[in-house]
C-alpha cells in the first residue's frame, strides 16, 4: 500500500485490522470520517499489541497493587518496587515473537533494545537482562536457523550495549516450530527522587524527540504483532525494526544525564507504534492526572532519514533508539545541550496543550486531530471479553512399564542429554554475563541470577520461568506453578520474592479454547501472587502465536512467562545451587505424591506428557520459601536447588556437575514402600512440586530439621556429598552408579549435538 493521504472507507479500515464496529466507533469519536493518517493511528493504537482489547478485562483481575510497589501495574513504562536505602528496582518483560519469526537476528536484538529503553525512561540504569525462549524441534533446519539468529541477536545487542545477560530459559517443543517465542526482560536500579513519569504535563511545555532519526522500518509492527503468522508473513520483513546498540548506549547515558538536570517533566520510549503511542499515551496520562492536557506536534520538524515520508509513515514508524521528552518550558536548550554533548539528536517538535487532543501537522496542514484518551486503555479503546470454552488436551495416559529389566542407567543418561534438560552453555556463553562487574556468580551456580547493588550489602535475585507443558495440560495449575517455581528459585538463593512481571504468550483469542487457556492461567497466576504477596507490576500480552504444522493451524503451548524479582538483604547470605563441601548431608524438603504427569521423562519414554499437570500446594510453597530465606539468613545451608524438569535425578546431577571446576558427587538412598520399576520411575523422574534439595554441614542437620519442623515443611536426610561418583539406592539396594565425568558427558554439549552444531 502506498502511504499517501487516501480516501478512507470501510474496506480500507478492514485492511488496517479494524472491524466495522470499531470503524463506526472511530467515526463517532471524531464526528466525521477519519483522515488516512488518523486511520493509521487508530489501527495501531487499537491493535491487540497496543490496546490489549481482548485481554485487559482479565488482566485487571490480577493483584496490581501492594507489597513494596511504588507504581500500579500499567501506570508507567515499567514496574517500580521499593528495595530500601532510597532505591527502587524497575523491571519489565516483553515479547518480540512475530518479528523474530521472520527476521530472527533483528527481531531478538530489537526486543532487547526496546525493553532496556522501557527501564531507562523510568530514570533507572539497566543492570541486568534475562530472556525466555521457545523453539520447535532442533531436528528442523529452519528451527536451527531461528535459534542461531535469535541467540546471536540477543548476545550482540546486549554485549554491545553493556548490560549483562544473567539468566533465562530455553525450551524446544513441536508446537513452536513456526512461531518461536522471544521474551526479553530488563532490570534497572534508580534512586527514588530520580524517577521520571511517562506523562505530558504543563501547558506550553515543549515536546522533544530524541535519539535516532525516523525511517520507514517497522511501520505497522504493532498490527503485525496482532495477527496470525502465515507463509505471507515473510513479506512482513519491513515491519521488523533494525537496532543499533551503540546508538542506544549513547541515548542511555544522555538521557540519564538529562534527567539529572531536573528539567525533564515526562519521558517515554517510542516502542510499538512509535511517535503515535508515545504522544497519545503521555497525553492521556496527563489528562488523567490533571483533567486537561494533550500534545500537538509538527512532523516537518521530525528528523527523517528517508526522503518524502508521509505523515502516516512518520507517525507509524517504529525506528529504534528514539524517545519523547516533555521538558520544562524555557529550559529545553539545557536538555538539547546534554544530548548534543553525547552526539545524540534532540529536536523540539511540539508542545503540551490543554484541549485534550493529539494534534498532528505536516506541511502547514493538520493531518490528525484526535481526542487523546480515545486511543488508550480506559479511554475510547475497545474492550472485549471473548467466549471461553475448556477443551481438554487429547493427550494419552501413560501405562508405566513394570519391567524389571528396565535399564535405568540408560534412561537417566538419555534424560540428562535431552535439549530441554541438558546444559544451555552454548547459548549463555555467547552472552556477556559479567559486564558492569555486579554479577555475583556464574550462570547456573545459583537457582536465580543475583546482582549486587553497589554501595550496599544488598543484592537482587531474578528469574524467568514457565513450564508451558503444564499450562497446556491444566491452565490453572500451570499458571500457579509458573509463579511458584519462580518464587522457589528466588528463595533457593536466599532472597525474598518481591513482585512479578509477566509475558503472556497465547494463540488466537477469538478461539474459545485459547481464550479459556488465557483466562484460566491468569486466574492461577493471580492466586499464587496473592498467596506469596508478589503483586504484578505489569508486562505484556502476545496473542496470535500460531503457525501451520502439516497444513493445520496450531496454537503454541500457552506460555505465561513469569519474570520475578527478589531481595537479598545481605549478600553474605547468598546460597548457591551446587555441592560445595565433601561430606555434607543431603536433605530433601517436601514430600508430595510422586506423579509423572507432565514430566519430561513421560514425553521421552512414553511419547505423551500425560493427562494433567502435577498438583501444587500454594500454602506449602509459601512455607518452603519462608524456610529457605530463614536458613540462608542463619547461614545454615551450603546449597539449595529446587526439583523441577527431570525430577530428583536431574536435580542431583545438576548439583553435582554444574560447578565444572570442582564437581562433587552424591550417595543417596530413597526409602520406598516397594522397589518396583514403576515406583523407581516415579522416585527418580517425578516433577512433583514444592521440593528442594539442600546440602548442609552434618553437624547442622539437627538445627535445619528443627527449623523445617517449625515452618511445617517435611524434611528428611537422603544421603551425603562424596567425591567423584554418583550413586542412588532404593531401600539400600543400589540401582544407579556413575562417575561425575559420565554425568557431565551426557549433560554438556548435548544441545550442540541436537542443533547439529558439531557438523558445522
Amino acid at each position: 500500500m502506498k502511504h499517501t493521504e487516501l480516501d478512507v472507507t470501510h474496506a480500507l479500515a478492514e485492511e488496517h485490522g479494524l472491524n466495522a464496529e470499531e470503524y463506526g466507533k472511530i467515526c463517532t469519536i471524531l464526528g466525521r470520517t477519519p483522515t488516512f493518517t488518523e486511520l493509521g493511528i487508530f489501527s495501531v493504537m487499537w491493535s491487540e499489541h497496543c490496546s490489549y482489547k481482548n485481554s485487559i478485562a482479565v488482566l485487571k483481575t490480577l493483584p496490581r497493587e501492594g507489597g513494596a510497589l511504588l507504581t500500579s501495574a500499567g501506570e508507567e513504562n515499567a514496574g517500580l518496587v521499593d528495595i530500601g536505602d532510597n532505591l527502587a528496582v524497575a523491571f519489565k518483560i516483553e515479547s518480540h515473537n512475530h518479528p523474530s519469526a521472520v527476521e530472527p537476528y533483528q527481531g531478538a536484538a530489537t526486543g532487547v533494545g526496546g525493553i532496556h529503553r522501557d527501564i531507562f525512561t523510568m530514570g533507572a540504569r539497566p543492570v541486568a537482562s534475562l530472556n525466555s525462549l521457545r523453539f520447535g524441534s532442533p531436528k528442523d533446519p529452519h528451527v536451527r536457523y531461528l535459534v542461531d539468529g535469535v541467540v546471536r541477536g540477543i548476545g550482540d545487542y546486549g554485549n554491545s550495549f553493556g548490560v549483562p545477560t544473567v539468566g533465562g530459559e530455553i525450551y524446544f517443543e513441536e508446537g513452536y516450530t513456526g512461531n518461536p517465542l522471544v521474551n526479553a526482560m530488563s532490570v534497572g536500579i534508580v534512586e527514588h527522587h530520580k524517577t521520571v513519569s511517562a506523562t505530558a504535563l504543563g501547558e506550553g511545555n515543549p515536546v522533544l524527540i530524541v535519539g535516532s532519526s525516523t525511517g520507514r522500518d517497522g511501520i505497522h509492527g504493532a498490527t503485525f504483532a496482532s495477527e496470525d503468522l502465515s507463509e505471507a508473513s515473510e513479506d512482513k520483513r519491513p515491519s521488523v525494526q533494525v537496532g543499533d546498540p551503540f546508538a542506544e548506549k549513547l541515548l542511555l547515558e544522555a538521557t540519564l544525564e538529562a534527567i539529572a538536570t531536573g528539567y525533564v517533566v515526562g519521558l517515554q520510549d517510542m516502542g510499538a507504534a512509535g511517535i503515535t503511542s508515545s504522544t497519545s499515551e503521555m497525553s492521556a496520562r496527563g489528562i488523567e492526572k490533571t483533567g486537561s492536557g494533550g500534545i500537538e506536534i509538527d512532523l516537518d520538524l521530525v528528523p527523517i532519514r528517508e526522503a518524502g515520508m508521509s505523515a502516516y509513515e512518520i507517525m507509524l514508524s517504529e525506528s529504534q533508539e528514539r524517545m519523547l521528552i516533555v521538558a520544562e518550558k524555557g529550559f529545553e536548550e539545557k536538555i538539547i545541550e546534554v544530548y548534543r554533548k553525547w552526539d545524540v539528536l534532540a529536536i523540539v517538535i511540539g508542545r503540551v496543550t490543554s484541549d485534550n487532543l493529539l494534534r498532528v501537522s505536516q506541511h502547514g496542514k493538520v493531518v490528525a486531530e484526535i481526542p487523546a484518551e480515545s486511543l488508550v486503555l480506559g479511554g475510547g479503546a475497545p474492550v472485549y471479553i471473548r467466549e471461553a470454552v475448556e477443551k481438554r488436551p487429547d493427550t494419552a495416559a501413560a501405562k508405566l512399564q513394570d519391567d524389571k529389566n528396565l535399564d535405568f542407567r540408560a534412561l537417566t543418561l538419555e534424560l540428562l542429554s535431552r535439549p530441554n534438560i541438558a546444559s544451555k552453555q552454548w547459548v549463555y556463553h555467547q552472552y556477556d554475563s559479567m559486564v558492569q562487574t555486579n554479577t555475583v556468580t556464574p550462570v547456573g551456580h545459583t537457582d536465580a541470577a543475583v546482582i549486587r547493588i553497589k554501595g550496599t550489602k544488598k543484592a537482587l535475585a531474578m528469574k524467568t520461568d514457565c513450564n508451558a507443558r503444564y499450562v497446556y495440560l491444566n491452565p490453572a495449575k500451570g499458571g500457579r506453578i509458573a509463579v511458584a517455581e519462580c518464587a522457589r528459585n528466588i528463595a533457593c538463593s536466599g532472597a525474598k520474592p518481591l513482585a512479578i512481571t509477566n509475558c503472556l504468550n497465547f494463540g488466537n483469542p477469538y478461539k474459545p479454547e485459547v481464550y479459556f487457556q488465557f483466562k484460566t492461567s491468569v486466574e492461577g497466576m493471580g492466586e499464587a501472587c496473592r498467596v506469596f504477596n508478589t503483586p504484578v507490576t505489569g508486562g505484556n500480552v502476545s496473542f496470535y502465536n500460531e503457525s501451520s504444522i502439516g497444513g493445520v493451524r496450531t496454537a503454541i503451548y500457552p506460555t505465561p512467562t513469569i519474570g520475578m524479582i527478589g531481595l537479598l538483604d545481605d549478600i553474605d547470605n547468598l546460597v548457591g545451587s551446587t555441592f560445595t563441601h565433601q561430606g555434607d548431608a543431603i536433605l530433601l524438603l517436601g514430600e508430595p505424591d510422586l506423579t509423572l504427569e507432565g514430566s519430561e521423562y513421560l514425553v521421552m519414554q512414553y511419547g505423551t506428557p500425560g493427562e494433567d499437570a502435577p498438583p501444587v500446594d500454594l500454602q506449602h510453597e509459601k512455607k518452603v520459601q519462608e524456610l529457605l530465606v530463614a536458613l540462608a539468613a542463619g547461614k545454615l545451608v551450603h546449597s539449595a536447588h529446587d526439583i523441577s524438569d527431570g525430577g530428583l535425578f536431574v536435580a542431583l546431577a545438576e548439583k553435582a556437575i554444574m560447578n565444572e571446576e570442582a564437581p562433587l558427587g552424591f550417595s543417596v538412598n530413597i526409602e520406598a514402600a516397594e522397589t518396583s520399576p514403576v515406583r523407581i520411575q516415579r522416585a527418580l523422574f517425578s516433577e512433583a512440586q514444592g521440593r528442594v534439595l539442600l546440602s548442609i554441614a552434618p553437624e547442622k542437620a539437627k538445627e535445619v530439621i528443627s527449623e523445617a519442623v517449625k515452618h511445617q515443611v517435611p524434611v528428611r536426610v537422603i544421603g551425603k556429598v562424596v567425591p567423584g561418583t554418583a550413586t542412588i539406592a532404593v531401600n539400600g539396594q543400589e540401582i544407579l552408579h556413575f562417575t561425575t565425568a559420565e554425568l557431565a558427558g551426557a549433560y554438556y554439549h548435548s544441545l550442540e549435538h541436537a542443533l547439529h552444531l558439531d557438523e558445522l
